[in-house]
């Protein structure tokens, strides 16, 4: 092989690796569900401890989100704009307790387990021990809680039915996220497809025997 058609293959293959690098990387995803609290603010903040250890004070508003995302920078917080005044309303405090509203999410279908549907948002206001934790709270108001071996929160009122913190394709979307994508949805993230990459890997290879058949018939 000569000098210019080794250089040419060299080219050929560099754009093919090119195509291959310039694929975005699709980052893992879980579904499970987040514990947020209103902050001073009155923003939405995500929780640095479980609702196991978390001890909110009376007046306190947080809440609980099912969703799948990525990490806590990427996670869907609870919907509405409800507060402590509205969500205890009818509540009086009573000695040795505290009051802690509560916001229930139960996300959306597309972030749904396969053949489940979500149960409508919901508020709630849960009077605990003044020594109770958000774990308590919810217990108060929002039974059958679901935990794992880990003690992490897995379902909420029953839901959902099944499943704790699965993982999955972060790029993969639709009520079923448990099952890899197919080939032809590969590039829902803006990446080439696999199979553009694979038919411009073809037609390179292809473009170089053609050259290096036509060079032997000259030679």
């Amino acid at each position: 092989m000569s000098a210019r058609l080794r250089g040419l293959t060299a080219l050929l293959v560099g754009a093919v690796l090119a195509v291959l690098l310039a694929s975005p990387a699709q980052a893992d995803a879980y579904r499970y569900w987040s514990f947020w609290f209103k902050n001073d603010k009155g923003a939405w903040a995500y929780a640095t401890q479980g609702p196991a250890t978390a001890r909110p004070s009376d007046g306190d508003v947080e809440g609980f989100r099912f969703a799948v995302s990525e990490d806590s920078a990427d996670a869907s917080q609870p919907r509405g704009d409800a507060d402590f005044a509205t969500i205890c309303a009818d509540t009086e405090k009573k000695d040795g307790q505290k009051r802690v509203a509560l916001v229930i999410d139960f996300g959306t279908d597309k972030d749904a387990p396969s053949g489940e549907t979500p149960p409508k948002a919901r508020t709630a206001c849960a009077q605990i021990a003044e020594d109770g934790s958000s774990a308590d709270a919810l217990a108060a108001v929002a039974k059958p809680l679901r935990y794992d071996s880990n003690a992490l929160l897995c379902a909420i009122s029953g839901y959902p039915k099944s499943g704790c913190g699965e993982q999955m394709s972060g790029s993969d979307s639709g009520a079923d996220r448990t099952a890899a994508p197919a080939a032809s949805d590969a590039d829902d993230d803006g990446g080439p497809s696999i199979g553009l990459i694979a038919g411009l890997a073809a037609v390179l290879l292809l473009g170089v025997a053609a050259i290096w058949q036509a060079r032997r018939r000259r030679s």
